[in-house]
């Protein structure tokens, strides 16, 4: 397997400095992040574009408050499943990104094997979306769940 790792020391502190200045505004001109990390506007362009063909970049959108959406209510869900070789966490793993309630899903190493983020405008709906959804995705042997009061900070994606 590769070093996820391994490429960090390929990138330079400009290659960080533009890194930086997308992660907080990615709508920037090329312009504006050349002159905001001390560069000439084609090395600048040149850069953000190697860094998005490396992978470095994965894309940009649109960061939409979903508050104002009315999707306020957030839980988390562990989930234990009844089988974890690598074919079942597979097919697990396929199966829970069509679930577009889920915001986040982690591999854990505890006593259940998912945590999972799931956001919904209410607890009716995310009874629903437990009982409906998440319970039958494959292998999921059994859920629990912890209901978000408030949140304090979110870095967003």
């Amino acid at each position: 397997m590769d070093d996820p790792g391994a490429n960090i020391s390929q990138i330079d502190r400009f290659d960080r400095l533009i890194l930086d200045a997308l992660a907080e505004d990615g709508r920037m001109t090329v312009t504006e992040l050349a002159q905001r990390v001390g560069l000439s506007k084609t090395p600048a362009q040149v850069r953000m574009r190697r860094l998005i063909a490396e992978g470095y970049i994965l894309g940009f959108r649109a960061i939409v408050d979903p508050v104002k959406l009315g999707l306020d209510h957030i839980a988390f869900a562990e989930v234990k499943l009844s089988d974890t070789r690598e074919a079942a966490l597979r097919e697990f793993n396929a199966a829970v990104r069509k679930i577009r309630e889920v915001e986040e899903c982690h591999m854990i190493a505890s006593s259940f094997d998912y945590l999972l983020k799931v956001r919904t405008a209410d607890i009716r709906r995310y009874r629903y979306v437990l009982g409906e959804k998440i319970s039958s995705l494959p292998h999921v042997a059994s859920t629990s769940t912890f209901v978000a009061m408030e949140t304090v900070f979110d870095t967003g994606p």
